[in-house]
């Protein structure tokens, strides 16, 4: 459901409203009529792009972009935003304009374009559309985990407002979708911070790395992780009650876990186990949190 040229937004906006073959024919006669013979196709173009009315224009933009000409679908659908601003055409033109660039890789274009739309048409049928296409230029922009995650935090924010601001809309599942994804790989950036302090030795530095993933990305695949270093990091600085805490909410909520297995023999070496912290201590909060309780 990731690409937006299988919505039913994009079926809605390529069906012209007037007669689009006839409305062709009838423009293309008109300019074979006015072209001397020594106008070249250039000029022929342009020309058709200042003449044409805003109808024909999105009909030529659309067959562009399904023809995959997306330099000449986006010249047609900026023609009609240039020409005929704020027309019900200037309107489909410009949220095709954004999925234009973003079939193409423009992804800033494409997120500027989809601003634009959202703030002088928040209400109209295709805002979800627009906010949606927006999320996805973020989304396919997301680094590898060990580069800066700007992205990943703005894709996460905007497929957040797709299904809050649009929850009925054909986008709001794939957006839950994606947005846990970009969540996790915000969640994969701390975790990497984490055990770069958590080798050196900078035990303070790595816990509060660790109790964010907690904290803030309890729903990611890293909770596991991140609870087993905290009981490494606690264990490793002679805390040894945190330690015991911080295993156990990893063995509460993650009891057949590989980490929690190893959690459990390093406590055991020095004659220990996982033991539960007070109901209104951070790991209290934390275990509750992880269940949903």
């Amino acid at each position: 459901m990731s690409n937006p040229h299988d919505h039913p937004a994009w079926r809605r906006l390529r069906v012209a409203k007037l007669t689009g073959a006839l409305a062709l024919g009838l423009a293309s006669a008109g300019l074979t009529g006015c072209m001397s013979s020594d106008t070249s196709d250039v000029e022929a173009l342009a020309l058709a792009a200042e003449t044409d009315p805003p109808d024909v224009l999105y009909n030529q933009g659309l067959a562009n972009l399904e023809g995959g000409r997306l330099g000449e679908a986006s010249k047609k659908f900026e023609a009609i935003d240039r020409q005929h601003p704020y027309s019900e055409w200037a309107r489909k033109a410009l949220v095709m304009s954004a999925f234009t660039s973003y079939r193409g890789g423009d992804y800033d274009t494409a997120i500027n374009s989809s601003k634009r739309y959202l703030s002088l048409y928040p209400g109209s049928e295709e805002a979800a559309y627009a906010q949606y296409i927006m999320g996805l230029a973020y989304y396919r922009q997301i680094p590898d985990v060990t580069r800066d995650q700007k992205e990943a935090a703005r894709a996460a924010a905007a497929m957040r407002e797709v299904f809050e601001k649009y929850p009925d809309s054909e986008y709001a599942e794939d957006a839950r979708a994606k947005l846990r994804i970009a969540r996790d790989q915000l969640a994969g950036k701390e975790m990497q911070v984490g055990r770069y302090y958590l080798e050196r030795r900078e035990y303070v530095a790595a816990i509060n790395r660790f109790k964010n993933v907690v904290d803030v990305y309890s729903d990611s695949r890293h909770v596991e992780e991140a609870l087993a270093r905290l009981t490494e990091a606690y264990y490793a600085m002679g805390l040894t009650r945190e330690a015991q805490a911080a295993a156990s909410v990893l063995g509460q909520n993650f009891p057949d876990s590989q980490w929690y297995q190893d959690s459990y023999q390093l406590l055991q070496s020095n004659g220990l186990s996982p033991r539960e912290g007070g109901a209104t201590s951070w790991f209290g909060v934390a275990a509750r949190k992880i269940t949903g309780a």
